[in-house]
This record gives C-alpha cells, structure tokens and sequence, in this order.
C-alpha cells in the first residue's frame, strides 16, 4: 500500500488515498517485470549472440589441436622398488639374530624415496648415461632461444646461460623425473621422461640399480667405519684389561689372599677345614663317652655285657668260648654228680673265675673308651682354640677381600667388553667384505620402452580449451543478460492490498469512521518507549507535514530516549541538512555510500552535537532513492538493532519505502500536521495498524519545543 498525503487545507480534513486494489492478472502468464529472472531470457540471448560464442570456441579448438602437435612428445617409463628391509639373518650381530625386525612406517619410506631424488644418485646416474651431452638436457649445446632469454630478461624463467652446465643438466633432470611412494605399500615408482623412449627407460634403471647400489655401499661404509672405531677401542681396552688383571694379583698377593682349591681364599678353606675336624672330635667325644657310660652301668647292674665294643674284644671272645665249654661240663656234671662234689665245685669255681675275667675286661674296655673321651675333648678344645684365631684372621682380612672383589669385577666388565668388542669387530669385518650384502630394497618391475607419448595428453588438452573457451564466452553472454535484467528498480512503498483482501477487510478499502486517536506528548512517548524494552527497540517515525518538522520532532524524542539508553536515529527521508548539521562530523558519509560499497559501516555512524545519540544520516544529495531498495540495507538495520536499545527510522512521508523495511517488528510514531483533523488521525492510525505496525502512536505536536512547533524555518 503506497500513501498520498496531501494537504487540502488549513481547515479542511487530511484525507489518506489508499491506493486502488490491482487489476486481476489475465489468463495467460504475465511478462517479466525488470529485476526478476527468467531463464527463457538468458537462453534467448544466448542464441542471439551463438556467433561471439561458437567462433571464438572453434578457433580455440583449431588453436590448441595446433599447439599439441607442434610440441615435441615426451614418452614415459617406469621402475618400481619394493622396500621390504630383508637382511640375511646370518649377517646379523648375535644379539639380534632370535629378534624380528618391525616392519618400515610409511615415514621410513617417504626418506628412502627422498634418497631416489638425492643429487648424488642424480650425478651418478648423469655420468654413468651421458646425460650432459645431450641437447635435451643441456639447452645451450644447441642455442639458446632467443624467446627463453627475452623471457629471463624480464624475471621470468633462468637463464642458462648463467648457470653452470651442471646446474643446467639437473634442472632438466629433475623436471622429467617422479618419484613417489604408492599408498598403503612399500612400494616405490621411478618415472621419467624423455624425447627419446629408450632413453627414458634405461635411466629409470639406472635409478634404481644406483638406488640399491647407494644403500649397500652405505652399508658396507658403516661397517667399515664401525670396524675402524672398534679396532682403536680394542686396543685401549686390552691395555685396560691387563692393567686391571695386574693390580688383581698384585693386591692378592700383598694381602695375601691365595686362592685355594674350587677358587676359594685360603684363610676360608682352612677355616672350613678346622671347623669340619672339630665337628668330627666332638662326634668322636661324644661316642666315646656314650660307650662307656653304657658298659659302665651294665657292669654296675649286672647285666650281660653285650657291647659291640665288649664284643669285639679277642680275649672275651676266648674267655666266652671257656664258659660256654664248662657250663657245658657242668651241666653235663651235674646230672650224675651232687652239688658238694668236688668237681662241680670245681667247675662253678672256674666259672665263676672267667665271670670275673670277663667282667674285668669290659671294665678295662669301659676305662679306654673313657680315656678316649679325655683325648676327644682335648682335641676339641684345641680346634677350638684354632677355629677361634682363623676368625680372627679371617675378620681382619674382610676388607682386603672386599677390596680384592672389587677389582676383580672391574677387570672382570674390562675382560667381558674386550670380548664384546672383539666379537663385534669381527661381525663388522665380515659384513664389510662380503660384497653380496642385500639392500633395504629390490626391484620389482624395470622399465621398459614405451611407444604411447606421455605428454602432451592430446585429446583432454583440446577438450579442456574448447570447453573452457565456450563456458568463459557463454557466461560473459548470460553475466551481461543477468546485468541487465536484474537493474535496480523504485518499488511501491507499501504493496497493494489484493481485491479478496479489501473485500474481506472492507475497512482498510472503503474509507469511514475510526475510533478517535489521543494525541499524546513527547515526554510520556519518551516513558512510554523505555518502559516497553525490547519491544520498543525499532521506532519508525513518519508523519503528514514537512520532512524537516518529521526530523526535528524525532531529533527531539531521540535525545530525550538517550537519557541511560543507546539511541541511533537513522534517516529514511529525502535528504536532509537537519541532521548533517547536528551531527559533529557534518561531512560523515550516509547510506548512499554505505549501499554503493564505498564507505564502511563504522563510518557512516556520527555523533549528536548536544547529546549521546548516534546518528547515521541519508547520504550525498541528490542519490539515487532506488538504494533503499538493497537487501544491504536490511542487514545494516539488523546489525544496529542488535547494539542499541532503541533504532529510530526517519521515513518522512512515506512515499517511497518498503514496507516490510519500516513494520517489520516496530512501532509507528507518527508527527501529524497542526491542522489534521481527528477523523483523518483515527483514519490513519487504522491504516498503520492494518499493514502490520505493532502500535501507533500520535505525537502531540503541542508537546514539542517552540522550534518546532514554528516549523523549520523559524527553527532555522
């Protein structure tokens, strides 16, 4: 809906002309309006302008098919190496031969593609192929091009001739060779290019035979380099160990720390000994006293002695033998013969005799195996005796054998580094002179001579330009259509209300009485607002008088809401030197600039003179109306809202603004002329409220400062 507000007179109403509903569309579909996009269009131009399209894309097709058969072909071949760290397991250090070797991360073999690349391998290759005397890699042999050198006069390319022929041969060299690793593998590829396919394939070769040719004579360099080190080292140790050995004997034999047998020290194996004899006299004591303890009570208590030691004796086995023998007789005796007989008498008298004997006997055996006993004990006592000075001894010789171990362990770690070293220095000879070493790698494919041209790739090159060409020149075409159709345009400020929306609403159509509108002053608007928050954040401010009085009055509320709020008032209107004369930089740009990209947002943002509002003026005079109409605009706004508490829209009349730019979420304020009537207020104020204000409010234009009340002339 679009607003014409026009003053009929001092006395008479001021009427609102709602525009009138639009026509109903025809039957057929309605022709584009300027700003929208058609394809129909865009595909229109495009056949209009087929020529400035199809001849320059055939002439970019003639253009490169000529151009990739003039350039000379290069042809391309490949080796590949698997890198697979296999090592002849014999050749290992006997610490390593039982331990598995772990399988190279994929950093190990982006080096070992580095070292395919090194300069090194790079001369040797170029030496052992001849590749300096070939023109393909040494330019100057043939000339050097009067277009190259143009081109290096001006810092674009090298000139060959100030590099050295080395430097020229590489550079070549490197620009026709690829190395890289294949992903998820071991596996290296070699790939290089020449004019010449046999020569591409016998250089990629030999790459990677002086790849392999470089690890083992990196091997064997270490092994020989290790041999070396080891050998000095081996010397210095020997003369360690002997040193150490000799002040092993030398202290041994000050302190006079022998070794005995099952290399133990003499003091040690004597004092084992003394201890082990008088373990065996107190054993022999001790029997001896057992024994003759035994006979001795057998003999008190008249017992048979039947001791082994008794036993054993010759003469009581004699004087048992004769007692056996008569008490045989007896017996024999007594059956014919009385107990007084003589000779019974006389046999009980021999008995009894050899009893005594007998009992004699064990008695003298009993006192020898005592005497025994007296001479185990002296013996004791006299180990013992022996036992305790050998502790002695051996207590005062703890520290020397201390001392002694001690060096013997460091003549011991001296012998066993010796031994080590030794074992070493022989692996690394081995290994040195052993020619047959495998490398960390071997080749698993070698190249072989192509017949297919790797470059130019012919088909996608002419594909690629005629492509290119055509897309580049038919989005010229469409950019220009796009450009032109899509010209900015001066819409109607508010949209027309549709003929079922009037007659379902014929309020806002037909024009009749509203209830009446209060006007209401500025410093209860001004409460009004700050009570409200959030809700009063946008304010859009319009009226039916003058834009200059419109301006003043919302200058006026504006500084009255900047008491403890952040206020920016930014001007919709017509241009106007109100604000560019209340604001401290008069010469800030304003929207026009901020629309046309020539001022950033912080610049178009001023200050009051009298007060903290922000002020964000129109812009030059005389701009276009029709930059209103940017969707910049909307972002700006939106960017505002969210820092300051209230944003105030100076929309003027009205006339030529968007609508949803002004209602969207706000609240109208509206400066109605002295002379408007409450019927055309109330009117009005429907009006607002129907295309979509939040609220309207009318200022009583009593309420404002006598400047401006008088209108902006006397204000001025």
């Amino acid at each position: 809906m679009r607003f014409a507000l026009r003053r009929v007179g001092k006395d008479k109403t001021l009427v609102s002309n709602a525009a009138s509903a639009p026509k109903p569309a025809s039957q057929g579909s309605a022709p584009p309006q300027p700003g929208d996009l058609d394809v129909r269009v865009i595909w229109q131009a495009l056949l209009r302008k087929k020529r400035a399209i199809i001849i320059p894309t055939l002439l970019a097709f003639v253009l490169s098919l000529v151009v990739v058969n003039l350039i000379t072909p290069r042809y391309k071949s490949e080796a590949r190496i698997l890198i697979d760290g296999r090592e002849n397991v014999f050749l290992r250090p006997n610490a390593e031969r039982n331990d598995e070797r772990g399988a190279l991360d994929p950093e190990a073999v982006a080096s070992q593609v580095q070292l395919v690349l090194s300069r090194d391998l790079a001369r040797e290759v170029i030496e052992k192929n001849k590749l300096a005397e070939n023109p393909e890699f040494d330019p100057v042999l043939h000339g050097v091009s009067p277009i190259r050198s143009l081109l290096a006069l001006f810092g674009i390319g090298r000139d060959p001739l100030r590099m050295t022929p080395q430097e020229r041969v590489l550079d070549a060299y490197y620009s026709r060779l690829t190395a890289y690793a294949v992903d998820k593998s071991r596996v290296i590829v070699i790939e290089f290019q020449s004019r010449d396919p046999e020569l591409a394939a016998r250089v990629a070769n030999s790459i990677a035979d002086g790849y392999l040719a470089l690890q083992l004579n990196a091997r064997q360099g270490q092994a020989r380099a290790a041999g070396q080190w080891l050998s000095g080292e081996i010397d210095n140790l020997r003369k360690k160990v002997a040193d150490a050995e000799s002040r092993v004997e030398d202290f041994r034999s000050k302190s006079s720390l022998f070794i005995g047998t099952n290399n133990t020290s003499l003091s040690n194996q004597q004092l084992g000994e003394i201890n082990t004899q008088l373990n065996n006299a107190r054993a022999l004591k001790s029997d001896a006293e057992s024994k003759a303890r035994l006979i001795r009570d057998m003999l008190q208590g008249g017992k048979p002695i039947e001791a082994s030691e008794v036993l054993n004796s010759e003469l009581i086995r004699r004087l048992s033998e004769q007692r056996v023998t008569l008490r045989a007789q007896l017996a024999e005796q007594s059956s014919t013969l009385l107990g007084q007989h003589p000779r019974i008498k006389e046999l009980k008298a021999q008995l009894a005799d050899l009893d005594r004997q007998l009992r004699d006997e064990a008695g003298k055996i009993s006192r020898s195996l005592e005497n025994d006993a007296r001479i185990a004990s002296g013996r004791v006592e006299s180990l013992s005796n022996s036992l305790d000075q050998m502790k002695k001894l051996a207590t005062s010789s703890n520290g020397d054998d201390v001392k002694l171990r001690a060096l013997e362990r460091e003549a011991r770690a001296e012998r066993d580094l010796l031994e080590s070293y030794l074992a070493k220095y022989r692996e690394a000879t081995t290994r040195e002179n052993i020619d047959a070493a495998p490398s960390d790698g071997r080749i698993i494919s070698r190249a072989i001579v192509s017949n297919t041209p790797a470059y130019p790739k012919k088909l996608p090159i002419v594909l690629i330009a005629t492509l290119a060409t055509l897309m580049l020149t038919a989005g010229t075409v469409a950019t220009g259509e796009l450009l032109r159709i899509t010209a900015p345009r001066t819409p109607a400020a508010f949209e027309p209300v549709p003929q079922q929306a009037a007659a379902a609403t014929p309020e806002l159509h037909e024009l009749r009485v509203a209830p009446a509108v209060d006007l209401i002053a500025i410093d209860r608007i001004a409460d009004d607002l700050r009570a409200a928050g959030e809700a009063a954040r946008k304010i859009t401010i319009m009226g039916t008088g003058e834009n200059e009085r419109i301006m003043l009055s919302a200058l006026a509320l504006a500084r009255l809401l900047a008491d403890g709020a952040r206020v920016v008032l930014v001007d919709l209107s017509p241009a106007s030197p109100i604000l560019t004369a209340a604001s401290v930089d008069p010469a800030a740009p304003g929207l026009a600039e901020l629309m046309l990209g020539e001022a950033s947002f912080g610049e178009v943002i001023s200050r009051d003179g009298q007060s903290p509002v922000h002020l964000v003026v129109a812009g030059r005079s005389g701009a276009d109306r029709a930059l209103l109409q940017s969707p910049r605009l909307t972002i700006a706004l939106d960017a505002l809202l969210r820092v300051y508490d209230h944003v105030l829209l100076v929309a003027g009349t009205a006339t030529d603004l968007p609508a949803r730019l002004l209602t969207d979420q706000a609240r109208a304020i509206v400066v109605p002329d002295p002379s408007m009537s409450t019927e055309a207020r109330s009117r009005f104020s429907g009006q607002l409220t129907a295309i979509g204000f939040a609220s309207v409010t009318m200022l009583d234009p009593l309420s404002l400062p006598p400047e401006i009340q008088n209108g902006p002339r006397e204000a001025a």
